[in-house]
């Protein structure tokens, strides 16, 4: 059995894994860096370490540092949340070498998933529907325009390594083809270190529809149907719900078939979610497979009836899986929202800073995963979600009415968030009647942003700019304003009731 888990990770996500570690009586290990000396995680742990500066690429992502601390700490197992390391190959595989649990898939799972061109290659041998497109890296430009005629535009040209809407461009016109592909290329090398690119068929109103998938060491696979994912801003998820509005029983059967016949193609073991987009007319194809546990997978969660968590450390402990197939149902609906400080009205930019009030809502249905409080200095060095807002309800109709209640009655002072952005979706009409895909903020963004003349065409470089010279001023006042300041910077009741031994902040 797992005894102490140090959870590679920080936020939300870190608050979550190690509420669950609590309930199964197990101890639980943060890990810091210098912007996140008064995190919450950082509290809640029953130890915490300090890793490094605030840049993640000399804290969070520094392997040898995790591994320092597991052996200092006397970690068993490790937890790599989302993000950060939890689809790093080389970190899976140190894990094993080292002697430690890594609660998530093996090397050879995150590497064939992770890179898209093998990815695809996999699910075309499984049986799995992909859209159509090239089967290996584009290496020759001529073999690209005849390959897109071929297919038909309009195309996609999409990065082998990608993710987040990185080295990805839409084509329509043969004409802008070969400017997208060396643009794509330029873009997916200096993001990810290498600049393959592959061609995939455009899928007109495409739906984004993933699958929650489960599998053991004993070669048990089950998966725990869907999450409609398709209101996005730059290819990130905003909102997540499930059922899907587009979901039929035959089409839950179909793609749910696929999804495990996905993981057992690379014989995954853990929790993962396959990725499918869907046309109007249901038909549906693989994009692409996370090994790794979702930022959305509360409202999974909340529909099933089981933590997702807490089965991801069964299965690192080698159990089997409790649960067969069958015994899959799903009660109600559930949305997720999720809180970021940023600006919609302002190309939603981010909008780090000092909270200085906070209400978070209540009530029946109501679940909020977060890691702020008041007083929270929100970083500029990471993802600016400030928490994920869930409901429930024995319909989509009383979970949208609910989600609209919790929204009014969250409220945060301090610095700008996406609450008001998301109560427009709610009361939009197509959102109500689950009539949306992809596109939808797009083809609505005048009705749910306030924005001036061109202020929509901002350069997304400018507004981060402009974002941490922002920050540094609302720093500087709110840190003459504070009535103490310790050491640091931080609370010595932080520290208080800490175990002797712990590296302190």
């Amino acid at each position: 059995m797992i005894k102490k888990v140090l959870v590679a990770n920080r936020g939300e996500i870190a608050i979550r894994v190690m509420r669950s570690c609590r309930e199964m009586g197990i101890a639980t290990v943060a890990v810091f860096s210098e912007a996140d000396r008064s995190a919450l995680h950082v509290r809640y742990a029953d130890e915490a370490y300090f890793i490094g500066p605030s840049p993640s690429n000399e804290s969070y992502l520094v392997i040898d540092k995790i591994f320092e601390v597991a052996k200092v700490s006397g970690a068993d197992a490790i937890h790599p949340g989302y993000g950060f390391l939890s689809e790093n190959a080389v970190f899976s595989d140190q894990c094993k070498k080292e002697g430690i649990i890594f609660i998530g898939p093996s090397a050879h799972a995150i590497s064939t998933m992770g890179d898209k061109i093998t990815a695809r290659e996999t699910m075309m041998a499984a049986g799995v529907p992909v859209v159509p497109g090239t089967k290996e890296a584009i290496t020759d430009e001529e073999e690209a325009a005849k390959t897109a005629a071929e297919i038909g535009l309009p195309v996609m040209i999409k990065a082998s390594a990608g993710g987040g809407g990185k080295g990805m461009r839409l084509v329509k016109d043969k004409k802008n083809l070969l400017d997208a592909i060396r643009a794509a290329k330029s873009e997916a090398l200096s993001s990810f270190g290498d600049d393959s690119v592959y061609i995939e068929k455009y899928i007109e109103s495409p739906h984004h529809i993933e699958f929650q998938v489960l599998a053991d060491k004993h070669g048990n696979a089950i998966h725990l149907c869907e999450r409609e994912c398709s209101v996005q801003r730059r290819h990130q998820k905003v909102i997540e719900e499930t059922p899907s509005p587009l979901m039929t029983a035959e089409l839950r059967e179909r793609m749910g078939q696929d999804a495990v016949a996905a993981a057992r193609a690379v014989n995954y073991e853990g929790a993962g979610t396959i990725e499918f987009l869907a046309d109007n007319e249901r038909n549906y194809y693989f994009l692409e497979m996370n090994t790794r546990l979702q930022v959305e997978h509360p409202i999974t969660e909340e529909v099933v009836g089981i933590d997702l968590v807490k089965e991801q450390i069964h299965i690192a402990s080698g159990e089997k899986l409790a649960l067969k197939q069958e015994e899959v149902s799903q009660s109600g609906h559930a949305i997720e929202c999720r809180i970021y400080a940023e600006d919609p009205d302002n190309q939603f930019m981010p909008s780090p800073g000092r909270i200085m009030y906070m209400t978070e809502p209540s009530g029946p249905g109501i679940r909020t995963d977060g890691y702020a409080y008041e007083g929270y200095e929100i970083p500029l060095f990471y993802d600016p979600m400030i928490s994920k807002l869930i409901t429930w309800a024995k319909t989509r109709k009383d979970a949208i009415e609910r989600m609209k209640r919790a929204l009014h009655e969250y409220k945060i002072g301090g610095v700008k968030t996406s609450i008001n952005f998301l109560k427009k979706v709610m009361n939009n009409k197509a959102f109500a009647e689950g009539k949306y895909d992809t596109h939808f903020i797009d083809e609505n963004i005048d009705n749910l942003v306030v924005a001036s003349d061109g202020q929509n065409k901002q350069n997304e470089d400018l507004a981060i700019i402009t974002a941490f010279v922002d920050y540094h001023e609302k720093l500087a006042k709110s840190q003459a304003l504070q009535p103490y300041q310790s050491n640091g910077g931080s609370s010595p009741w932080k520290n208080f009731g800490r175990k002797k031994g712990v590296m302190r902040m």
